[in-house]
Protein backbone atom coordinates (compact mmCIF):
# COMPACT_ATOMS: atom_id res chain seq x y z
CA UNK A 1 0.00 0.00 0.00
CA UNK A 2 1.14 3.26 -0.92
CA UNK A 3 -1.33 5.62 0.82
CA UNK A 4 -3.16 5.02 3.77
CA UNK A 5 -5.37 7.54 5.54
CA UNK A 6 -5.12 8.24 9.42
CA UNK A 7 -7.37 10.50 10.15
CA UNK A 8 -9.98 11.45 6.94
CA UNK A 9 -10.45 15.16 6.28
CA UNK A 10 -12.60 16.51 9.18
CA UNK A 11 -13.85 19.41 10.77
CA UNK A 12 -13.83 19.24 14.57
CA UNK A 13 -13.72 21.54 17.71
CA UNK A 14 -12.45 19.26 20.21
CA UNK A 15 -9.60 17.17 21.13
CA UNK A 16 -9.53 13.70 19.76
CA UNK A 17 -7.99 9.77 19.24
CA UNK A 18 -8.45 8.74 15.67
CA UNK A 19 -9.00 4.66 14.26
CA UNK A 20 -7.01 1.86 15.29
CA UNK A 21 -4.70 1.05 12.06
CA UNK A 22 -2.85 -2.27 11.69
CA UNK A 23 0.72 -1.34 11.31
CA UNK A 24 0.30 -4.49 8.40
CA UNK A 25 -1.42 -2.59 6.37
CA UNK A 26 1.08 0.43 6.44
CA UNK A 27 4.38 -0.20 6.34
CA UNK A 28 7.33 0.08 9.09
CA UNK A 29 8.87 3.70 7.10
CA UNK A 30 6.61 6.20 6.68
CA UNK A 31 6.36 9.48 5.68
CA UNK A 32 3.52 11.37 7.74
CA UNK A 33 1.55 14.31 5.97
CA UNK A 34 -0.43 16.37 7.77
CA UNK A 35 -3.42 18.79 5.83
CA UNK A 36 -4.82 21.68 7.41
CA UNK A 37 -7.70 22.87 5.58
CA UNK A 38 -9.37 25.40 7.66
CA UNK A 39 -8.16 27.34 11.04
CA UNK A 40 -9.77 30.21 12.83
CA UNK A 41 -7.20 33.24 14.18
CA UNK A 42 -5.52 32.83 17.69
CA UNK A 43 -5.79 29.01 17.32
CA UNK A 44 -3.26 25.99 17.27
CA UNK A 45 -3.38 22.39 17.10
CA UNK A 46 -0.98 19.96 17.99
CA UNK A 47 -0.75 16.28 15.83
CA UNK A 48 0.84 13.25 17.19
CA UNK A 49 1.00 9.72 16.37
CA UNK A 50 1.08 6.86 18.69
CA UNK A 51 1.68 2.94 19.09
CA UNK A 52 0.33 0.07 20.63
CA UNK A 53 1.50 -3.75 21.08
CA UNK A 54 -2.00 -4.56 22.50
CA UNK A 55 -4.45 -1.90 21.65
CA UNK A 56 -4.56 -1.12 25.52
CA UNK A 57 -1.23 0.86 25.95
CA UNK A 58 0.00 3.87 23.95
CA UNK A 59 3.16 5.41 23.63
CA UNK A 60 3.58 8.52 21.31
CA UNK A 61 5.98 7.80 18.35
CA UNK A 62 6.20 11.05 16.62
CA UNK A 63 4.27 14.58 16.74
CA UNK A 64 4.18 17.25 14.19
CA UNK A 65 5.76 20.50 15.50
CA UNK A 66 2.56 22.85 17.04
CA UNK A 67 0.93 24.53 13.47
CA UNK A 68 -1.31 27.32 13.52
CA UNK A 69 -1.62 28.30 9.91
CA UNK A 70 -3.65 26.65 7.05
CA UNK A 71 -0.88 23.84 5.04
CA UNK A 72 0.18 20.84 4.41
CA UNK A 73 3.38 19.66 6.32
CA UNK A 74 5.33 15.96 6.49
CA UNK A 75 7.67 14.25 8.62
CA UNK A 76 9.14 10.68 8.82
CA UNK A 77 8.06 8.29 11.03
CA UNK A 78 10.44 5.21 10.69
CA UNK A 79 9.07 2.10 13.01
CA UNK A 80 11.99 -0.05 13.01
CA UNK A 81 13.08 0.90 16.44
CA UNK A 82 9.97 -0.40 17.81
CA UNK A 83 9.43 -4.15 16.88
CA UNK A 84 6.34 -4.30 19.37
CA UNK A 85 4.18 -2.01 17.80
CA UNK A 86 1.09 -3.29 16.28
CA UNK A 87 -1.37 -0.25 15.90
CA UNK A 88 -0.67 2.94 15.44
CA UNK A 89 -3.70 5.78 15.78
CA UNK A 90 -3.50 9.99 15.37
CA UNK A 91 -3.99 12.53 18.81
CA UNK A 92 -4.98 15.91 17.94
CA UNK A 93 -5.19 18.65 20.99
CA UNK A 94 -6.21 22.22 19.78
CA UNK A 95 -6.38 25.43 21.76
CA UNK A 96 -8.06 29.37 21.12
CA UNK A 97 -6.78 32.20 23.00
CA UNK A 98 -9.34 34.23 21.77
CA UNK A 99 -11.82 35.70 24.14
CA UNK A 100 -15.09 35.73 21.88
CA UNK A 101 -14.20 32.20 20.43
CA UNK A 102 -12.79 30.02 22.63
CA UNK A 103 -13.77 26.80 21.16
CA UNK A 104 -11.27 26.17 17.96
CA UNK A 105 -12.27 25.04 14.92
CA UNK A 106 -10.27 23.39 12.59
CA UNK A 107 -10.21 20.52 9.59
CA UNK A 108 -7.79 18.89 8.62
CA UNK A 109 -5.95 15.11 8.01
CA UNK A 110 -3.71 13.24 8.27
CA UNK A 111 -1.82 10.15 5.52
CA UNK A 112 0.51 7.61 5.65
CA UNK A 113 2.79 7.09 2.89
CA UNK A 114 4.93 4.45 2.70
CA UNK A 115 8.51 5.77 2.16
CA UNK A 116 10.31 2.75 0.50
CA UNK A 117 7.42 2.54 -1.94
CA UNK A 118 8.11 5.92 -2.58
CA UNK A 119 11.62 5.73 -3.75
CA UNK A 120 11.02 2.47 -5.56
CA UNK A 121 8.49 4.70 -7.09
CA UNK A 122 11.08 7.41 -8.17
CA UNK A 123 13.78 5.16 -8.88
Amino acid sequence: MVSKVLLPEAVTRQDGTGPEIELDEIGTSLLLTLGITRILERENLDVSVWGSADGKEWRQLAAFPRKFYCGTYSIPLDLAGHPDVRQVRAQWRMSSWDMLEPKPLFSFYLHAEDLKLLHAGAA
